[in-house]
């Protein structure tokens, strides 16, 4: 496993369910004004199963995002 945490903004769980639709775009305002496509999170999903794992995503409104990729062992 591997985590990437943050103590940004958070999202709904709305929001968590659509980030990896194509046809959804989701983009909010960051801590520090930055936007973002979602692109990056497409594609690290798509190599993550790729690769027989998965993308999990842990989310807690004005507390922060986990993003863990679960990867099995060769």
């Amino acid at each position: 496993e591997i985590s990437v945490l943050d103590s940004g903004i958070g999202m709904k769980s709305e929001a968590i369910k659509s980030l990896f639709e194509l046809d959804t775009q989701i983009s909010s305002v960051g801590t520090s004004g930055e936007m973002g496509t979602g692109l990056g999170l497409i594609l690290c999903q798509l190599f993550t199963k790729e690769h027989g794992g998965e993308l999990v995503v842990e989310s807690e409104l004005e507390k922060g995002t986990r993003f863990t990729v679960v990867l099995p062992i060769a």
